[in-house]
């Protein structure tokens, strides 16, 4: 019985978040056609717009899972927010569930969170249109044999990631990095032979990228760690209501000068970087430890 009662609560969600993801995506698109016209004034606006509509969406589907799937967040740690900084925020990554969560607890509290994506999610219906509409930076990543074979493809990430970034300077946003590329995974861990217990390794090239993109102008890096007490959900469990409880924790701290440089050219910078992200990763794996005995 209670595995039929997943299946039509789930059922019920998903039909709602499709809704309700294409009501706003019209709108969405419209206001994103008008914010092509080339005036810097009405672009600016356009792009207040736009958050205020995705805002709305994140609120409705808010509402959709607290009457269908609610689900306890319990957010610890220093969370003095605004929504008119500029910010950096970081997470471990598990789950597609990881999404909605981050999006849950900081809609209202910081800027609408923009995510670095994969080029081929671009492709994804109506989503795919929404994301490129929302100014989110889709990242074409060129293996190691694809820039031997054409070496101009180097450095072409960085230039789609300042070309981003350059949209996010007439007004405050949030730069959302998921560091370690990929979601975690326990054979992923045993290959990297990751130091961290709970965490893969972290990349920092791109959050360097950004940050340097953004010429100073981001001051506050977020460092979310997500934990699942239960086990880590698929999305079918999230919205089935197989999910009870998510303990968040959150840290606020000012981005140190250490942080900015040339992470192209400098590589005592480069090291730097790397290895001051890796303090945050080991201070992160006792976090996650902490949430795991509670």
């Amino acid at each position: 019985m209670g595995s039929v009662l997943s299946l039509i609560r789930g059922c019920l969600a998903f039909s709602c978040y499709v809704v309700n993801t294409v009501f706003w995506v019209i709108p969405i698109l419209l206001v994103s056609i008008i914010k092509l016209i080339p005036i810097d004034l009405l672009r600016t606006v356009c792009s207040y717009l736009l958050d205020h509509c995705a805002t709305a969406w994140i609120s409705v589907n808010t509402f959709i899972e607290r009457l269908f799937h609610p689900v306890e967040i319990i957010v610890e740690g220093n969370s003095e927010l605004s929504t008119k900084e500029w910010y950096m925020v970081i997470a471990n990554h598990q789950s597609w569930v990881d999404i909605p969560v981050l999006q849950r607890v900081f809609n209202y509290k910081i800027p609408f969170l923009k995510f670095f994506l994969k080029q081929e999610l671009i492709y994804v219906p109506v989503l795919g249109l929404a994301w490129w509409a929302l100014d989110f930076p889709f990242m074409r990543r060129y293996s190691s044999a694809q820039l031997r074979k054409n070496p101009k493809l180097r450095g072409k990430d960085i230039e789609i990631t300042r070309k981003a970034c350059a949209k996010f300077k007439s007004k405050p946003v949030s730069v959302m990095n998921f560091v370690e590329g990929t979601r975690f995974r326990p054979e992923k861990h045993r290959k990297q032979n990751s130091e961290f217990k709970h965490l893969l390794k972290p990349k920092a090239g791109g959050m360097a990228f950004a940050l340097s993109a953004m010429d100073g102008q981001i001051h506050k890096l977020v460092d979310v760690s997500i934990y699942y007490p239960e086990q880590t959900p698929s999305y079918w469990d999230y919205i089935s209501g197989k999910v009870k409880q998510i303990r968040v924790d959150i840290k606020v701290s000012e981005i140190p000068p250490t942080l900015r440089g040339d992470y192209m050219n400098d590589r005592e910078f480069k090291i730097g970087f790397q290895n001051e992200l890796n303090q945050i990763w080991k201070r992160k794996d006792l976090t996650l430890e902490k949430l795991a005995k509670q």
